[in-house]
């Protein structure tokens, strides 16, 4: 079993990365604390250079390598904020760096990857199969393999989190983030837990998984990592089928409740973000958030979810964005049968802004199953202030004489 590091490590580690990553700021939202009923402090790693947390563990791991490792240059495997840790601190340390990344990356990160210096090399058509090439890849010329959480230094690096928001806020009751594989929650529950403890205090650690890929609550419950089959989600970068054993470890022993979101409460949380916090945040950073708003956290003092990243495609964003509208209320696409006859477009779009639902896409077609000749589908997109809006604007419609319905996104 692997030792728990210590509050002297953590503390160690925080200060060989002074100047290497940034100390990301601490802010209130108001609109959370609403919610939760307590004050909600956001941790805004997102903010961190290369635009997540593991920048923290990538530099520290590295900085432990001796000489002849350093020269052997080291390889990694990811589909972004891995990746472009790695690279950042392999070109900060002068260490050659070649990452392997699944065909399917979005851009920005492979992009980023690059950009900080790291060789990319694109092939297979997932994760697990890019740390496969890498282990080969480091077994075929000794190049040092820099695992994503499955590593003591990467944990002790990641803990350094844990400290800052400490030192940022000395009354944090509940410190949230999200769960992949575990290293993130491992080294920030084990550094806050006791420092808390040092200064005489608790504080309580909750994980948050994404429904879609909630390895850890039958790990805790077996006693063991255990590997799940995963089904796809927004949150890739929690996307984990089993947890790493190390973190694992930490985790049994230091945090206290593990809970699930959904796809939809993601959504939302990202949406909210953006319209209160002004801040663009992954899914994966995201969850936090999405577990105050869907109710699976309680307030029982000062709460800091962190935004364990902001690296995000624009076209997922856009989707994203889109989607969390239509589960808050306030984004629906309404289908109406009409009459083909002309001015029909223009007299139900007449009765929509009568009660102020702004029309965002039209569909006008005259093909589909059951339609008669005489017949029309008016499929709209529909932008209201939330479900009451949207609610008023169907009963208009239908006093209107119309029969619309609501299409399942």
């Amino acid at each position: 079993m692997t030792a728990v590091p210590s509050l002297a490590e953590f503390s160690a580690a925080a200060e060989s990365l002074v100047g290497v990553i940034s100390h990301t700021p601490t802010e209130l939202s108001r609109a959370l604390s609403d919610v939760l009923g307590s004050p909600v402090l956001l941790k805004m790693e997102n903010l961190q250079r290369t635009g997540s947390f593991k920048i923290r563990g990538a530099s520290y791991r590295l900085a432990q390598l001796t000489a002849e490792e350093r020269s052997r240059g080291v390889v990694a495997a990811s589909a972004g904020n891995h990746a472009q840790g790695v690279a950042l601190a392999a070109q900060s340390l002068g260490i050659p760096a070649t990452i392997f990344m699944p065909l399917g990356v979005p851009v920005p990160k492979l992009l980023a990857t690059r950009g900080y210096g790291a060789e990319v090399v694109l092939e297979g058509e997932t994760v697990a199969t890019s740390l496969r090439l890498a282990a080969e890849f480091a077994e075929r010329t000794g190049a040092v393999l820099i695992p994503p959480f499955d590593h003591r230094d990467v944990v002790i690096g990641q803990g350094t989190l844990g400290l800052e928001i400490f030192a940022d806020v000395p009354d944090v009751d509940t410190v949230i983030m999200g769960i992949g594989g575990g290293g993130l929650i491992a080294g920030v529950a084990a550094a806050i837990k006791q420092a808390a403890a040092a200064a005489g205090r608790t504080v309580r650690v909750i994980g948050v998984q994404s429904e879609n890929a909630a390895a850890m609550p039958p790990s805790l419950e077996a006693g063991h990592p255990v590997e799940i089959t995963t089904h796809p989600t927004i949150a890739d970068g929690i996307l984990v089928a089993r947890p790493g054993g190390i973190p694992f470890e930490i985790i049994r022993e230091f945090v206290d409740e593990v809970v699930t979101v959904s796809e939809d409460d993601m959504a939302r949380a990202i949406l909210v973000l953006l319209e209160h916090a002004k801040v663009v945040v992954e899914p994966a950073g995201a969850v936090g958030v999405a577990a105050i708003l869907a109710g699976k956290v309680r307030g029982t003092g000062t709460t800091v979810p962190i935004l364990s990243g902001g690296n995000i495609d624009p076209m997922l964003l856009q989707r994203v964005v889109s989607h969390g509208l239509a589960a808050s209320g306030r984004y629906a696409t309404v289908r109406v049968p009409l009459p083909d006859r002309p001015g029909q477009l223009a007299r139900v779009a007449e009765v929509l802004s009568q009660v102020g639902a702004n029309v965002m896409e039209v569909l006008h077609t005259r093909h589909g199953h059951g339609l008669q000749l005489s017949d029309m589908i008016l499929q709209l997109s529909i932008e209201t202030r939330g479900p009451e809006h949207t609610q008023l604007a169907l009963d208009t419609l239908r006093a209107a004489g119309y029969e619309p319905e609501i299409v399942a996104e």
